[in-house]
């Protein structure tokens, strides 16, 4: 499971011009699946991603998490994120889950994220043409891989 996540002072998803899912303050994730993943991903994303200390303290350090500010987080399913790109110049999607992998694997995520933030987490719709607007605070930008945990 790949994701990127960057901290936003607003974002909001939209898909057939009606906003489907919007937060705050908080982190807007990215979020692609492959077939390997499992629950361990999750369960491992999850707890950095609520963990992660990138919002500014009281002396403007990034020293607090997510909770700790009690920031909300925005959650879109993006498969263009398993691009492969070494060969040629049209990337290649084969290591992306198809949906019907995907999208329980999606739904788990997104569940095991409001069980851990006790609220609800608002997302896009799986395979929908999405309009993503975010205003990136700092900028902070980051990117995780389950299987590639640096």
């Amino acid at each position: 499971m790949r994701v990127v996540l960057q901290r936003v002072a607003s974002a909001s998803v939209t898909v057939e011009d009606r906003i489907v899912g919007a937060i705050q303050k908080g982190i807007l994730v990215l979020v692609g699946i492959e077939d390997a993943d499992s629950q361990e991903d999750i369960d491992w994303l999850v707890t950095k991603i609520t963990q992660l200390r990138i919002f500014g303290d009281d002396n403007g350090v990034m020293n607090l998490s997510v909770e700790e500010v009690n920031g909300d987080v925005l959650v879109v399913s993006q498969f263009t994120l398993h691009a492969a790109t070494k060969k040629g110049n049209r990337p290649s999607y084969i290591k992306a889950a198809r949906p019907e992998i995907a999208i329980p694997i999606y739904e788990k995520f997104v569940n095991t994220l409001e069980n851990k933030m006790g609220k609800k987490v608002p997302t896009g719709i799986f395979g929908a043409d999405m309009k993503v607007a975010l205003l990136n605070d700092g900028p902070v930008t980051i990117i995780m891989d389950s299987k590639n945990k640096e």
